[in-house]
């Protein structure tokens, strides 16, 4: 099913991707909150153009393709699915999300996949191609993030890196160092073995948006993890 966004509220724009079982494609799409929110199901939803705040929160299991750039908060508290944008996305790509993936071609603003979690099967992933904003996996309680620094000229991290990370792992590749990283962290260059935790989200990455993956795995990444000292851990219970 077509449908043009233009001059359509996003109440009544939600409703008609909600109400019909089949794939949906927008087009005209010009800053509309909250769409697929909560969506679950097979269904995929393609966005022409560029969609507002919440894109996909609550998402349970359905594919939103943007061609194009997206706003903040995508994938806010998502459970399941895929959120694959072609452009850039804003502030708070991730928040506190459960499950599912979201790819970037380009870049994420600030505090990006903050709050992420997992527990036993359900793992969230966000691979950014680009660079992001400060505060990356603030608060990281778990799951996966991939930075990969494509067309950066230096470390494509902003300040305060994995502040209050306690669980989790954020990948970066990058040829430069990583500084001023908080205490909550531990960086270490990734070998071979630790990047098999992310070779087929990054090989999923590569198909989507014609790259080659293989270039891509091939090149220096620091892996970041808790530090078995922090004095976060204590108060969070281990699953």
């Amino acid at each position: 099913m077509r449908v043009s966004a233009k001059d359509i509220d996003f109440r009544k724009l939600n409703q008609q991707i909600k109400s019909t079982p089949e794939d949906v494609y927008i087009e005209a799409c010009y800053g509309q909150r909250f769409l697929a929110s909560g969506l679950a199901g097979t269904k995929q939803v393609t966005i022409q153009g560029t969609p507002g705040n919440a894109l996909g929160a609550y998402l349970d299991g359905a594919t939103l393709v943007v061609e194009g750039n997206a706003q903040d908060a995508v994938g806010d508290t998502m459970n399941g699915g895929k959120i694959i944008i072609h452009g850039n996305a804003g502030d708070e790509l991730g928040y506190a999300m459960r499950d599912g993936r979201i790819l970037v071609k380009g870049n994420a603003g600030y505090r990006t996949g903050i709050h992420m979690k997992e527990y036993r099967e359900k793992k969230p992933v966000i691979v950014v191609g680009g660079q992001v904003g400060s505060f990356l996996g603030e608060y990281l309680a778990g799951g996966l993030i991939v930075v990969l620094g494509l067309g950066a000229q230096e470390a494509p991290v902003g300040n305060f890196t994995g502040t209050g990370m306690h669980g989790g792992k954020i990948f970066i590749r990058t040829e430069q160092e990583l500084k001023g990283l908080p205490a909550q962290v531990t960086a270490e260059l990734a070998g071979t073995d630790a990047l098999a935790e992310i070779v087929p989200y990054v090989q999923e990455f590569a198909a989507y948006f014609g790259m080659e993956a293989e270039a891509l795995l091939n090149s220096r990444f620091y892996r970041l993890t808790p530090n078995a000292k922090n004095p976060y851990k204590q108060l969070y219970t281990a699953y």
